[in-house]
């Protein structure tokens, strides 16, 4: 049996890692008496973290939030992941944030070991965060914690939608995945008043809230939930289709696809063919420039005179 101390650690970093915990199975895993796993999960509460149990047979425990913010357990991934997100929500990659974010940066480097500060200050440095911050529509921060929250506890979400076309919808649905794909984030979930799988722009999306309705996942119907926010991409018809040739070999694209939300596969030995269905060609323009290769551009022609446009443009700055 560990020492109390880390016995704490031991549970307290099992209740942030899992929404509710049957007491014999807690008590297992930490290889205790449920008597004694009883006794520590008082000294948590003592301590300000709100645990609740269920009693009888199938009773448990389960992390709640509370009135006050309670110390955090993080491993080193969590912690530099933590960081780096706070980084780029400073940025301005999510909407009235950036001041809040960085306030929390500085608390959290501040007590980061040397070893984690400097795999920060690494990727800081070698990160790039486009000029204004997201690439794309920015998105209500509120609105992705209520998603992503759950998500994580299988619980159904409602929401107001808008459709590309300006329609808006009441959705219940059951969430599965938060996705950011190319320049934008997508609700992966089951539409449960449609009995299908759907997926959601969260920029369209409005007033998300729990309705605390438990749910079990169901089997997504793909490889995983980037797959098949991409299948169902690839199925709605987008105002220009991009095609373009690389002039370099596929092995050194072929992880690109899931950066810039484009498809790319092999012609030959020395060539590459990306495909892209956007609403505007701003976004395609902006990927030509950052990818640093030759390429063609083979369609649509509006492409083509923008880039043309933009390469004069640069040149003309060179010339100053």
């Amino acid at each position: 049996m560990a020492n109390t101390s880390s016995r704490m650690l031991q549970l307290l970093s099992l209740l942030q890692n899992h929404r509710f915990w049957p007491g014999g199975e807690l008590a297992g895993k930490l290889e205790v008496s449920e008597r004694t796993l009883r006794r520590d999960i008082d000294r948590l509460r003592v301590l300000g973290y709100p645990v609740d149990a269920n009693r009888g047979v199938a009773g448990g425990y389960q992390l709640r939030s509370g009135a006050a913010m309670p110390p955090l357990l993080l491993d080193d991934e969590e912690a530099v992941a933590i960081a780096v997100g706070l980084r780029t929500a400073a940025g301005g990659a999510v909407e009235g944030i950036e001041e809040t974010s960085v306030r929390a940066l500085a608390k959290v480097v501040q007590v980061m070991p040397p070893r984690l500060r400097r795999r920060v200050d690494a990727l800081q440095t070698y990160t790039t965060v486009p000029a204004g911050g997201s690439r794309g529509p920015r998105v209500d921060p509120t609105a992705l914690t209520v998603i992503a929250q759950a998500c994580r506890d299988d619980e159904r979400l409602r929401f107001s939608y808008s459709a590309a076309d300006g329609v808006e919808t009441e959705r219940l649905v059951e969430p599965h995945r938060l996705v950011s794909l190319g320049r934008r984030w997508y609700l992966v979930c089951w539409d449960v008043e449609r009995a299908d799988w759907r997926t959601f722009r969260v920029d369209r999306l409005r007033e998300p809230r729990s309705t605390g309705t438990p749910f079990r996942q169901r089997p997504l119907p793909g490889e995983d939930a980037v797959a098949f926010v991409r299948s169902r991409l690839a199925s709605v018809p987008m105002q220009h289709r991009v095609e373009v040739v690389f002039h370099v070999p596929y092995a050194e694209l072929e992880n690109a696809s899931s950066d810039v939300g484009g498809t790319f596969s092999p012609i030959d030995e020395s060539s590459t063919r990306m495909v892209m269905n956007v609403d505007e060609l701003v976004w395609p323009a902006m990927v030509l420039t950052a990818m640093g290769h030759e390429f063609s551009v083979v369609s649509p022609p509006e492409l083509e005179e923008l880039v043309r446009s933009t390469a004069a443009r640069f040149a003309r700055a060179g010339d100053r």
